[in-house]
């Protein structure tokens, strides 16, 4: 049986990893790819916690962050393509005004 640190330590890694994305890359779609790394890491700790503690509730809980990161994705590419059509960029740095 694998131990409740290695999953922990992924878990951390894919954090770190998620938190580096979103703080380093200018595009829209790579944050929000980041932004989804980091609820993944946050899904791998609670069912390694669910397993290591034997109950359900963990469990439940990577349930609801999936439904919540199904609907952030939803709503975010939606909005990612409306302002590419306006502004012809996904640059962070290029988009400096939320007027249209």
């Amino acid at each position: 049986m694998i131990p409740l640190e290695w999953y922990l330590t992924l878990g951390f890694f894919l954090f770190a990893i998620g938190v580096t994305g979103v703080l380093v890359r200018r595009n829209i779609i790579m944050m929000l790819l980041s932004v989804e790394l980091i609820l993944n890491s946050a899904n791998i700790t609670f069912v390694a916690y669910s397993n290591y503690h034997q109950s359900i509730t963990g469990q439940m809980m990577v349930f609801f962050i999936l439904t919540m990161a199904a609907a952030e994705v939803a709503l975010g590419l939606a909005l990612v393509i409306a302002l590419y059509r306006v502004r012809s960029t996904l640059n962070i740095d290029e988009i400096n005004r939320l007027k249209w």
